[in-house]
Order: C-alpha cells, then structure tokens, then sequence
C-alpha cells in the first residue's frame, strides 16, 4: 500500500516536472518568434517601407475608404502615413495606431474635419482625436464610462480612463483656449446612450476599440444600431473593433473582451440597412504582407516583463488562442 503510494506521488512530481517544463519551453518559443518578428519589422523600417525615417506626406490622399481588415499594406501606404504626421505618431506595425488613422481618414473622405461640424466619441480614454478633431474647428462631445461604475476599474488602473479633460488635452495639436471651447468630456455608457445625445444633431460619431467590451458580441451589435440615433440624417459612424480572422470557427461570443467575426459584421449590416442605413463595403481581405501572418503573443509591450518585445509588430496577435486583429467600419445614417 505504502509502496503504490510512494510510486505514485514520483510519479505525479514526474509529471508536474514535464508540464512545468512544457511551459517553460512554451514561453521560450513565442519569445524566439517575437524576436525574429521584430528583427524583420526593423529591416522593413530600414527599407524605407514604415518607420521613423519614412517621409510622411504633407496632404491626405484619398483612399476610398471602406470597411476593411487592418494589413500591413496599410501601414505602408501614403494615406496612414499622413495621418500619422498629423496625430504626432510614427508608422509603426501595430494595429492600434491603424485604428485611429483609419478613424480620421475615414471622417475625412466624408468631409467631417471643418469648422461647424459636431462629432460624437465614445469611450474616448486617453485618446488623441478629440484634441486633433478641435484642432480642425469641430466641436467634441468625448465621452466614458463614469470612473466610480465598477466596470471602469481595468481602464482607470491602466491608465487608460478619460475621466480629466486634462488627459485629453495635446497641445501640439491644439491650442488650449480652442480645446476648452470646443471640447466636452462627459461620463456615458455606452450601453446606454442618454437620450439628450441621441436626437440626431451630430454630423458623426466614432469609437475606437471599445464595443468589444460591452461584454457580448449582441451587445456590440445593438450598439452600433442604436448610435445611430445620434446622428444627423447622411451622417457618419465609423467604429473599429476586435475581429477574429477566422470566419467559420469558434470565437469569444461573451466576455471582458469579445470577438467579431466575418459573419457578424454581415448581420450588422442587414440590420443597419432593414433601417434604412448603409454599412459601407467591408472588404475581409487580411492581406498578403509577411507580418499580416505574424500573430503576436503575450506579454506584449504595454504589458512589460521579462519577456516582453517593445518593438514586436503588432497587427496579429493572440486572443484566448484565437488570431485576432483590428477591422474598421463606417456607417452612413438614412438620409
């Protein structure tokens, strides 16, 4: 009896051991292929294809921007480039800047950055866009969850809440005395929206990685219908947000984070047009650059540790397991 005992507690230390060292070798190998993914991002940034040496130009360049899947091409290319001189940003591989330069682009091929125009920001954080929006003469209503709701607490403790107008404030892209005139921050939930901002009086609404956190994909969904309401008629929603690039698989339906998937962005735009609106084409291309394959793993730069890459790109990375990046919508409102 004791000696079956004895047999099977070396046997489960065995075990421990070899799982402990699966793990071990687990975090070596994804430390190996960010350090090779890096190496490469730096020898494009070398080539002249992105970086902190690439010109940037000096006026937007239409693109003829539609819904689309964050790709490499994309941060190669000379419409992202001018809007990275303009938000004070460098071109790097990394889906989060994509995202705010897809915003702008997007408002600017609808003719939304001009004095007079109002826009609506949800779950703005510490974003840059509504210094840079003031900076263009539009008023600004940014908006984010009240600090004290208890679903705030990841954001507030990574920095990372919009809760001080002072936070949002860049003065190199906008003097003081115009972002204090045209600028409003105010506590929303997304959820919810008050009714006082959906009477349709703005010209557009944006918001940049954070429908994916209403805590289903469903949720996400009525979101972007009911937002619409706070637009002017033919007024423009553009939102980015969390997709997996797998279209027929599993995905992360409910949760902290969610999600999309080809599919649901297809049922969004049944939905929106049953209402009398346009989701504009969504091309689900994820592109053919060697770093739209390159699927970042954790930790990753923000999150710092040993084992953390600053410069690994970033357009891929890994979700629960799944490959996940960015894609971008706009919406054009009925009329």
């Amino acid at each position: 009896m004791f000696q079956r005992l004895a047999v099977l507690s070396r046997n489960i230390a065995t075990s421990l051991h070899r799982l402990g060292e699966a793990r071990r070798m687990a975090r070596w190998q994804g430390w190996n292929t960010k350090v090779f993914g890096t190496e490469l991002a730096r020898h494009y940034y070398i080539m002249g294809l992105a970086g902190p040496n690439v010109p940037l130009p000096t006026e937007p360049v239409v693109a003829g921007l539609g819904g689309r899947v964050c790709r490499q091409a994309d941060i190669e290319s000379d419409w992202l480039r001018f809007w990275c001189g303009q938000l004070r940003c460098t071109p790097l591989y990394h889906r989060k800047l994509w995202e705010d330069c897809f915003a702008v682009q997007a408002l600017w091929e609808a003719g939304m950055l001009a004095p007079g125009k109002r826009g609506l920001g949800f779950a703005v954080g510490v974003e840059h866009l509504p210094a840079y929006l003031a900076g263009q003469g539009v008023e600004v209503v940014a908006t984010d969850l009240d600090g004290a709701d208890a679903r705030a607490r990841k954001w507030v403790g990574t920095d990372q809440h919009g809760s001080d107008p002072d936070r949002l404030f860049q003065a190199d892209l906008v003097n003081r005395a115009e972002f204090d005139r045209l600028v409003t921050l105010r506590p929303t939930d997304m959820a919810r929206i008050p009714a006082d901002l959906a009477q349709g009086e703005f010209d557009f609404l944006w918001s940049v990685c954070a429908l994916e956190h209403l805590g289903s994909i469903e949720a996400g969904l009525r979101f972007i219908e009911h937002a619409m309401a706070c637009l002017k008629p033919g007024g423009i929603a553009v939102h980015t947000t969390e997709y997996n690039l797998d279209p027929d698989g599993p995905t992360v339906a409910h949760g902290v984070t969610v999600l999309f998937q080809r599919r649901h962005i297809e049922e969004l735009g049944r939905r929106l047009a049953a209402a009398g609106h346009e989701l504009l084409a969504v091309d689900f291309d994820p592109g053919q650059g060697v770093l739209d394959g390159f699927i970042d793993l954790p930790p990753y730069r923000f999150e710092g540790g040993p084992l953390s890459v600053p410069d690994a790109p970033h357009l891929r990375l890994s979700v629960l397991g799944y490959a996940a990046t960015s894609i971008g919508l706009i919406v054009r409102k009925a009329g």
